[in-house]
C-alpha cells in the first residue's frame, strides 16, 4: 500500500467514483459542482498548496487523498475516498496515515484539520480513531436534496 501523485492521467478514477450530485458534496463539498469535469479537477491541483495523492494497493488505484497546505506546519486533509470496490477493507485508516506522514516528513506539518459532515459516521469514527477531536459544528453547512447536513471540524496535533 503507498500513496503515489496524482496526475492527469488519474482524473478518469474520479470522473467515474463521483457519480451522483449528493456523492460530489460529500465527497469535495462546495469545491466541485456535478457532474465532475477534468477541468474543474485540474483547476483545482493546479492550486500550490493542494497535493492530491492515490492510495495504490496491490498495484491498483484504491483511493484518493489531498493534504492542502494551510500555513507553515499546518496541513488540512480533504477529499478522502475510497474506491467503491475497495471498500470495508479497512483502506481508509492506512491511507490517512500514510497521507500525515508524508506531511510530517515533506511540510513539517504537526496540526492536521479536516472537515466531515456529521452524519458521515463511518467516517467520523475513523478519524476519531487516528485522534482527531471535534472543534466546531456548523449547522446547515449544506443543503442536498432537501436534506440539510451539518458540518463537523475536527483537529490533531502532534
Amino acid at each position: 500500500m503507498i500513496l503515489t501523485a496524482f496526475t492527469k492521467e488519474d482524473y478518469l478514477l474520479l470522473l467515474r467514483w463521483i457519480d451522483s450530485p449528493a456523492l460530489n458534496v460529500l465527497w469535495g463539498g462546495p469545491t466541485y459542482r456535478f457532474p465532475l469535469t477534468a477541468e474543474q479537477i485540474a483547476a483545482h491541483c493546479a492550486q500550490p498548496q493542494v497535493h492530491p495523492w492515490v492510495l495504490q494497493v496491490d498495484g491498483a488505484a484504491a483511493g484518493f487523498i489531498e493534504l492542502v497546505e494551510v500555513e507553515p506546519h499546518h496541513c488540512r486533509l480533504c477529499r478522502v475516498f475510497i474506491a467503491p470496490d475497495q471498500r470495508g477493507k479497512g483502506l481508509a485508516k492506512p491511507m490517512l496515515q500514510l497521507a500525515m506522514r508524508h506531511a510530517e516528513q515533506t511540510f513539517a506539518c504537526t496540526r492536521f484539520t479536516l472537515a466531515v459532515f456529521e452524519h458521515n459516521a463511518a467516517a467520523r469514527a475513523c478519524y476519531q480513531s487516528l485522534g482527531f477531536t471535534i472543534t466546531s459544528r456548523e449547522p446547515a453547512s449544506m443543503t442536498v436534496a432537501g436534506e440539510r447536513w451539518d458540518l463537523l471540524r475536527m483537529t490533531r496535533s502532534l
